[in-house]
């Protein structure tokens, strides 16, 4: 027989899953209360990850590792600033010609409103003890009190939260430009940290975790477009205007956890609302066509675009998905999945390393030699 014997390496058992479901519903509760540092540690990720192939090139033509980050970080922030800034010029456009942004607001705005109060009259129209209880004069009293009070009661607060968020999301660019360029600088400061032994098993881990990291962002990129078509289309059907715009829009803000769901649906049904003023049936098909389309999201797209990306059976996907929502809300249905592969791939790679024979007898004997090396001139 030509070679030596040939050793299989075995899959993780029901102990370790074990152990990474564990490790990734202890990560979730911990990352829920560092949504500060999570959410600009995704968004650059997010960039790390588009970057990365065009710095690639300019390293393939003979560029330094920090001239290309510099390169590619500077055309990609500059390209979208002025993508921003194309963006509001044509948005406001002349004066005569369109609507200033105040009175679009309130365009909208009234259009919601109109579409809340159009349903308390259907709901007391369908339901008499409804009537009896005067439901929309109470809720035109409570919106009213609200809105009077909005500015001195709630302003200042979402002003502070903003202001309190904006230098966390300003880190995430920070991040993609430090990831690029000292990423590898990184990896070996940890690999240098390991023994001799295992190092070649290490270098494998840290490749293993970063293509993790690399298909699930291409999956969340995968899983956008995805939203985009079937929000925009059902949309479409439904008569709303701009449907591929608010379904971008929508699929984006799904990323951010808590708010981002319910920020989408608001903004649509409003959009709907204020595009067929006297038919609120289009607004309820804009509610119902958002629900199926997260629907679609958490149970079909996400296990196909994610779990696959991440070679996570679809069932397992799927539970996970539960376990993560019960657990941390919209912030765990997002990061379940990234924190479960990357767990996942440390969790049989250590498991490997751990109880593979081979390696633990390679780190004990370059011990033995380390010891006798130090203690020779003792024994002398």
């Amino acid at each position: 027989m030509i070679g030596g014997p040939v050793v299989r390496e075995e899959r993780a058992g029901p102990v370790a899953w074990t152990a990474i479901v564990a490790v990734t519903c202890l990560l979730l509760v911990l990352l829920e209360h560092m949504l500060w540092l999570v959410l600009p540690f995704i968004f650059g990720t997010v960039m790390y990850y588009t970057l990365l192939g065009p710095m690639r090139r300019l390293l393939r033509l003979g560029f330094s590792r920090s001239v290309s980050s510099m390169l590619v970080c500077a055309v990609f922030f500059g390209l979208a600033t002025l993508a921003v800034a194309a963006a509001l010029s044509w948005s406001s456009g002349p004066a005569e010609d369109s609507a200033s942004w105040s009175e679009t607001l309130s365009l909208y705005a009234n259009g919601g409103v109109a579409f809340v109060r159009n349903t308390m009259a259907l709901l007391e129209a369908k339901f008499p003890l409804l009537a009896e209880m005067h439901l929309t004069s109470l809720v035109n009293k409570r919106f009213k009190a609200f809105t009077d009070n909005f500015a001195q009661r709630y302003l200042a607060t979402i002003l502070v939260t903003a202001a309190g968020w904006l230098p966390s999301l300003l880190l995430a660019p920070f991040l993609a430009f430090f990831f690029l360029r000292d990423g590898l600088r990184f990896k070996k400061f940890l690999a240098r940290a390991v023994p001799n032994a295992y190092f070649e098993r290490t270098l494998f881990l840290l490749h293993e975790v970063d293509q993790t990291a690399r298909r699930y962002f291409e999956g969340l990129l995968k899983l956008t477009v995805l939203d985009t078509i079937v929000l925009g289309f059902g949309l479409w059907v439904i008569g709303v205007s701009s449907p591929l715009l608010l379904g971008f829009i929508s699929a984006l803000l799904a990323w951010v956890p808590f708010i981002g769901s319910v920020v989408g649906c608001v903004m649509v049904v409003i959009v709907a609302a204020t595009d067929a003023p006297v038919n609120p049936l289009v607004a309820y098909g804009a509610i119902v066509v958002f629900i199926l389309a997260r629907l679609l999201d958490d149970f079909v797209f996400m296990p196909i675009t994610l779990g696959r990306s991440l070679k996570i059976h679809p069932l397992i996907a799927v539970l996970m998905i539960f376990i993560g929502g019960a657990l941390s809300g919209v912030a765990g249905l997002m990061l379940v999945l990234p924190l479960l592969g990357v767990v996942m791939v440390i969790g049989e790679t250590l498991g490997r390393l751990m109880t593979n024979p081979r390696l633990r007898a390679r780190h004990r004997y370059a011990r033995q030699l380390r010891e006798k090396q130090a203690s020779g001139d003792l024994l002398a």
